[in-house]
């Protein structure tokens, strides 16, 4: 560290410099992300904001007269930026969250314990935000991401095991096809089936609003109403106090349930057999592909198992970003479990056709 008597180095006013512009660039992204939120969110962002900004401060103390102009911000960062003055994704907030994860404050000396401490609360407080956002999107991502993927992988092995075979290349692009509707039809189908049945069930579970209705009618020494908090999980001396206070007219019986945040997760089932089916057949065609511009044989499968590793690689890539974790292995994990298995189909597929022969 260099100490206020002595002159620092030109790597520690670089360094100095570099950090300066990535609070200026974190707090602006957190400024424009809250333009696009109202309430508690927006307030938790500008505080964010406020925060980046007394970091911000410190580098330009350290700096003081060695500051002739500000640090430029980043492409990166004016991506994020202009991502989250148009669409306030949670995209930007998953990306967010893994800047502040890697923040270099723990091994600088320069930088303050408290700045440290801070960037790790911050990574937890971006984690808070990205989940509600993931809540939002959950069912219908799951759908969507599920649905490429399958569409990438079965395709590509249907494709690729027919093509073994040795029949025609008119052959492999009709079943192809087949292949694609048949997918996208029955994804579709079964993720109606399945979000249904889901928000079915929680359905079931949900308080009645009967229920509700009958508090003020409750015989409040016999307390009954204690009994629905024990059957949902909470101990005696916890349901007789959430009792009372509902008896009190504090909350509402309704508020046991969690089956509203369930549901959003979960999403509707129209919109989850829409995502799968358009998906599915999206990630289908792309095998297809050279087939329908008149490939054949190993050039076709050669540029079938490319396009699909790129959409692979992708949608392993989305994975990894909005869950928070690693963007390279989410990737190369969904790249080596789809052309495994499109390899083994297309062995096999070699397999028949010499024995067909």
């Amino acid at each position: 560290m260099a100490s206020a008597s002595s002159e620092p180095s030109s790597a520690d006013v670089r360094r100095w410099r570099r950090y300066l512009a990535d609070e200026r660039a974190e707090a602006l992204v957190y400024r424009d992300l809250a333009s696009r939120r109202e309430g508690e969110e927006r307030a938790i962002l500008l505080a964010l904001a406020d925060a980046e900004g007394r970091h911000e401060q410190h580098w330009r103390d350290l700096l003081g007269s060695r500051l002739r102009s500000e640090p430029p911000i980043g492409l990166r960062t004016r991506v994020l930026a202009f991502l989250a003055r148009r669409f306030g994704s949670v995209f930007v907030l998953a990306l967010v969250q893994r800047a502040e994860s890697r923040t270099p404050y723990d091994d600088d000396t320069d930088a303050t314990d408290q700045m440290a401490a801070d960037e790790r609360i911050h990574e937890e407080v971006v984690r808070g935000l990205a989940a509600r956002g993931r809540s939002r999107i959950s069912g219908t991502f799951r759908a969507a991401v599920f649905g490429a993927n399958d569409g990438l992988v079965s395709n590509l092995a249907l494709v690729l095991g027919i093509g073994a075979t040795g029949v025609s290349p008119q052959t492999v692009l009709f079943t192809g096809i087949a292949g694609l509707l048949a997918g996208a039809l029955s994804m579709g189908a079964g993720e109606y089936v399945s979000v249904r049945s889901q928000r079915e069930l929680l359905s079931g579970s949900a308080p009645s609003a009967l229920a509700n209705r009958a508090v003020a009618d409750l015989d409040v020494d016999a307390n009954e109403l204690a009994l629905v908090y024990r059957a949902r999980g909470m101990s005696e001396i916890d349901s007789l106090a959430k009792a009372a206070s509902v008896l009190a007219g504090r909350e509402s019986l309704p508020g046991v349930a969690t089956g509203a945040d369930e549901h959003e997760a979960i999403g509707s089932g129209w919109s989850a057999a829409l995502s799968s089916f358009v998906f599915f057949a999206s990630g289908a065609i792309i095998p297809v592909i050279p087939y329908l511009i008149g490939l054949s044989g190993l050039p076709a499968i050669v540029l079938a198992s490319g396009l699909v590793g790129v959409a692979l690689l992708a949608t392993g890539t989305v994975v990894g970003l909005l869950s928070g974790t690693s963007l390279l292995w989410r990737a190369i994990r969904q790249l080596l479990i789809g052309l495994g298995a499109a390899a083994v189909t297309y062995l096999l597929g070699l397999v028949f056709g010499a024995s067909l022969g």
